[in-house]
């Protein structure tokens, strides 16, 4: 059940930089791009799922290889 919360957290896009080793405006612009999908808060902030995170970092990986 903890495992299926984590999936479902909310990242901020300096959480996801992190992650990807970018800066924040590049998952900001991915997000534009709809290479991602952000979800915008009441006050217009960008967060982003989880799950969709690890599966876009997964694809990532895969077209490295």
């Amino acid at each position: 059940m903890a495992d299926n919360e984590n999936r479902d957290q909310l990242l901020t896009p300096s959480e996801v930089a992190q992650m990807f080793r970018v800066n924040p405006k590049t998952v900001t612009r991915w997000a534009r791009a709809g290479k991602i999908t952000a979800i915008r808060t009441l006050g217009g902030h960008r967060r982003f799922r989880a799950s969709e995170v690890e599966a876009f970092l997964a694809q990532a990986e895969r077209a490295e290889a």
